[in-house]
Parts: C-alpha cells; sequence; structure tokens
C-alpha cells in the first residue's frame, strides 16, 4: 500500500511546485490581480487533481479490500502476519511534514482541505521574490523557524519553494533582473543622403518643430538652412566671427539661438532672418545653449566653466552657476526639476536648481570628460558620454541605470528617440545604435569619408534625431552633413536580435 501513496505525494508536490514556481514568475513580471491568481489557481486544481480525486477514491476501495485481504491472512497466521497487517493497514506519506495535516478520509474532506489551502496560498502573495537583499535573509529566517507542527502540507512546500526560489535569486548576483531586461527588436540603419554643406566642420545641428528643415552651425562661422525632404539649401546665415558651436530652435516663438567661440549668444528672428537680441557675459567661446521647454529661459555654458541662465525677452542674466572647474560641453534642461543637467572636462555632471539657482547634485561616475548629455524623451532619465563610457542615469537624483560597453573611442555625441533607440557618435566615425533600456549593441556602422578628405576628417561632431525619430542627421568633420535611416527591408528574421545574458552585469 506504501507504494501508490507515495506516488500521489509526489504528484501532488510535484503539482505545488510547478505551480509555485509559475506564481512566483508572475508575482515579478508583473503581479496577477487576486481575480487573476484565484482563478488560475482553480484551474490548475481542476486539470491537475480531477484525475487524482479518482486516484484518491480508489485508493480509499483499495485500501479496504487490502485490509479485509490482510484481516483473512491474519486469522490463518495470527503471530506473523498481524505485524504485517497492522504495517498495511494505515495509509502513510513518506514526507517531513505531520501527516495529521493530510486528510484522505473521503473526497469532499480533500477537495475542501484544497480550497482552504487556495485561500491560505492566495493570501501569501509570494512576495518575498522581489524583496531586497536584507529582507530575502529576514525571510529565510521567518521561514525556516515556522513550526512544523500543524502546518498544511501546501503551506509547508510552498515555504520550501521560496526558499528554493530566493537562494536561486541571490546566487544569480549581477544576473539579476537580466530576463526583464531582454533587448527590443530594431532594424539596422543605413546611409540614406549625404549633404555636401560647408567650408569647415559641421558642429552644431537643429530641428525645426515642423520637421520641415533643419539647421548647421559649422567652422566656416556660418549658419545654413536644409530643406529636410530634398536636402537642398535654402538659406544661410552670418554674423559669427568664429565657429558656431550650438544651436536650438524655439518651439513657441520664430526664434533661433546660436553660440559660438566668439562668445556671442545671438538670437535670430526666423521672420526676417536677422540677430534681434545678443546675451553678453561669457568670458571666453561658448560651447553649449538650450532653450528652456515652457518657460522663456535661456541656458548656455562655455570655456568659463559656468552656467549662465538668461532672460530671452529682456536679455538678462539671470544666474551665473559656478561650481565646474573646467569646460561645460554640455547643457540640456526639462519642465520638471532638476531643471538644468551640465556636464564638463572635469569629468563631472551637475544638476541644478533652477529656482534657488544652486547645484543640488553632482555626478563623479565618468573618469573623463563628459562630451554629451541627452535627455531619453519620455522618461525621466538620461544618458552621458566620455571617452569609451556611456552611463545613464535616473532622475531626479541621479541614480546610475546602466553602464553601455563597447565604444572604445571618444564619444562626441548622443542622440535619443522616442523609440528607445539611442546613438553614440564617436570622433573615429563610428556611429553606435543601442537599445536604450537594455543597453544592448544591436547596430555599428562606421561613416564614409568624402572623396579628398584626410583620414583625420573622419570623426563626427554632432547627431541628431528628427521630429519623428525615424531619420538621424550627422554633422561630420569631412565637411559634410549625413542623413541616416531604418532600413525598411530588415525583419527578425533577416537580422534576429543578437543577445546573450552578459555574465557579469554590473549596476555600480
Amino acid at each position: 500500500m506504501g507504494t501508490p501513496v507515495t506516488s500521489f505525494d509526489e504528484l501532488r508536490r510535484r503539482t505545488l511546485n510547478t505551480y509555485g514556481k509559475e506564481a512566483a514568475v508572475c508575482s515579478v513580471n508583473p503581479p496577477l490581480p487576486d481575480e487573476a491568481r484565484m482563478s488560475l489557481l482553480r484551474m490548475k486544481y481542476e486539470s491537475e487533481y480531477k484525475s487524482a480525486n479518482n486516484f484518491a477514491s480508489f485508493l480509499e476501495e483499495a485500501s479496504k479490500k487490502r485490509n479485509i485481504e490482510t484481516l483473512e491472512s491474519a486469522s490463518q497466521a495470527p503471530e506473523n502476519k498481524a505485524e504485517q497487517a497492522g504495517e498495511r493497514g494505515s495509509l502513510t506519506f513518506e514526507s517531513d511534514v505531520p501527516d495529521d495535516s493530510i486528510s484522505l478520509k473521503s473526497q469532499n474532506g480533500f477537495v475542501e482541505s484544497l480550497n482552504n489551502e487556495t485561500k491560505e496560498w492566495n493570501q501569501s502573495k509570494t512576495t518575498a521574490l522581489v524583496v531586497p537583499e536584507d529582507r530575502q535573509t529576514a525571510v529565510l529566517e521567518v521561514n525556516k523557524s515556522l513550526p512544523p507542527k500543524g502546518a498544511s502540507r501546501v503551506k509547508a512546500v510552498r515555504n520550501r519553494a521560496l526558499q528554493q526560489m530566493v537562494q536561486e535569486q541571490r546566487s544569480l548576483g549581477p544576473m539579476e533582473g537580466v530576463e526583464k531586461d531582454r533587448p527590443q527588436w530594431h532594424p539596422p540603419w543605413k546611409l540614406m543622403r549625404v549633404i555636401s554643406a560647408h567650408y569647415g566642420w559641421v558642429r552644431s545641428l537643429a530641428f525645426d518643430v515642423t520637421n520641415e528643415w533643419f539647421c548647421s552651425g559649422s567652422a566656416d562661422r556660418t549658419i545654413k538652412f536644409w530643406d529636410f525632404a530634398s536636402g537642398e539649401l535654402k538659406l544661410t546665415l552670418t554674423g559669427h566671427i568664429g565657429t558656431v558651436r550650438g544651436l536650438v530652435v524655439s518651439s513657441r516663438h520664430p526664434y533661433l539661438f546660436s553660440v559660438g567661440d566668439d562668445k556671442q549668444v545671438k538670437c535670430w528672428d526666423l521672420e526676417y532672418n536677422k540677430v534681434i537680441r545678443h546675451y553678453h557675459g561669457h568670458l571666453s567661446g561658448v560651447y553649449c545653449v538650450s532653450l528652456h521647454p515652457t518657460l522663456d529661459v535661456l541656458v548656455t555654458g562655455g570655456r568659463d566653466s559656468t552656467v549662465r541662465v538668461w532672460d530671452v525677452r529682456t536679455k538678462q542674466q539671470i544666474f551665473a552657476l559656478s561650481g565646474h572647474r573646467d569646460a561645460i560641453y554640455s547643457v540640456q534642461t526639462q519642465a520638471a526639476d532638476p531643471q538644468i543637467v551640465s556636464s564638463s572636462a572635469d569629468a563631472t555632471i551637475k544638476l541644478w536648481d533652477l529656482s534657488a539657482g544652486r547645484c543640488f547634485s553632482t555626478l563623479t561616475h565618468h573618469k573623463k570628460g563628459v562630451r554629451s548629455v541627452c535627455l531619453h524623451p519620455r522618461e525621466f532619465s538620461f544618458a552621458s558620454a566620455s571617452a569609451g563610457r556611456i552611463k545613464t542615469f535616473l532622475f531626479p537624483n541621479g541614480e546610475l541605470l546602466r553602464n553601455l560597453y563597447g565604444h572604445n573611442t571618444i564619444v562626441n555625441s548622443l542622440a535619443i528617440n522616442e523609440d528607445d533607440v539611442l546613438v553614440s557618435a564617436g570622433d573615429d566615425g563610428s556611429l553606435v545604435f543601442w537599445d536604450y533600456g537594455a543597453a544592448h549593441e544591436f547596430f555599428r556602422t562606421n561613416t564614409v569619408g568624402q572623396p579628398g578628405s584626410l583620414e583625420s576628417e573622419a570623426g563626427i561632431f554632432t547627431c541628431c534625431f528628427d521630429q519623428t525619430g525615424s531619420r538621424l542627421v550627422t554633422g561630420e568633420a569631412d565637411k559634410t552633413i549625413k542623413v541616416w535611416k531604418e532600413d525598411e527591408n530588415a525583419t527578425e528574421e533577416t537580422h534576429p536580435v543578437n543577445w546573450q545574458p552578459p555574465s557579469g552585469l554590473r549596476r555600480y
């Protein structure tokens, strides 16, 4: 009688363990509603234990038959057979949990006990699998200290499953959470158009909010406007006496703001195509500019190591934010705090409180100068780039999210679109495309130098997406502007995701 009962015990244990693992997965990715969990459990019980209940009733009948046979054999051999009859006459479960909690006296009692254990299981919610390290230790200690007396079989099996899965999760170490970070599929990108644009390096790009045209600034001291659909030159503006290092187009006014190595910050009226305002205050070349999305506030940074905040209308300087020890390469603004993010050649990133005019956080994760900072258009996070290192951070306090490895050169520019495609442009002419959420490199290419250009003129200085995120424009050292687009013929079958869980994914 012991063999069939042990098989039933194994069947029941295996079912509960299987559900325990599925419930654990459901609790992580993401938790199911209580009604769905209850329905899932009831369906599993109906599918798994329908035959098991019949098996239990068969066991009862077989037990009665065996008991009768045992009594008959015991009457024939009272001395030796009585002990064997005593061993056969009881249903035993070879398990480490108490037998008094297991009721197989009747099918109704068995189903009732399962319903009670279902309620206990649903109330527990198995949250131990997603708690931090210190709480995991507490869960293990509590599960080990549970009194075995009176515990049901479901609870005992659940506790063992929790302990096992928590131990497995802790043993994964840096691999924790890798499965949910599996990269999405993105098509590769290809070169669409080459524009022979300037007589000097193309250092800055900016798109109009209507996506009909874009402008470029160059070392030839000119600003040129291009028709985005045809690539034809529409207009050339002159006025700077040094390299035009930064451009930004206002989304609320017909204004273009430009900065350059000549220390000048200019506001251009695009209806009349001439300068209407100058902003004076920088002591050296101005390298970067950003316009606040909701306020009439302009932010600039440059070689004098200060971030200057200007009132667009009155031309007055609101703040001169000091704290960086070297030239400022990039500034970005957003509507939510911190409203200003700046990066510098001193290898730091600073988050500024615009209302108070002070820095409330300094990030020192980079080892070399941070040449570019780019805000995510949808998420509350940003990416930064230095020589051979790209990092992503979370607002508002600047917690490190990811390290992106593989672009082993000086990264001059970053761009992110709404499809979670991050592009990094290197000083050696390389373009690397990343899945932003998974920090996975899915495509890499190199720019094609213009005929007659030097090998040293292969660098990419700036890159930006258009308003739709389906086109990428790069400004390069060979004096050209290149337009890139996604390969429309690529599919997941022709270009599958080449991804494996990394062996040393670190978050520090």
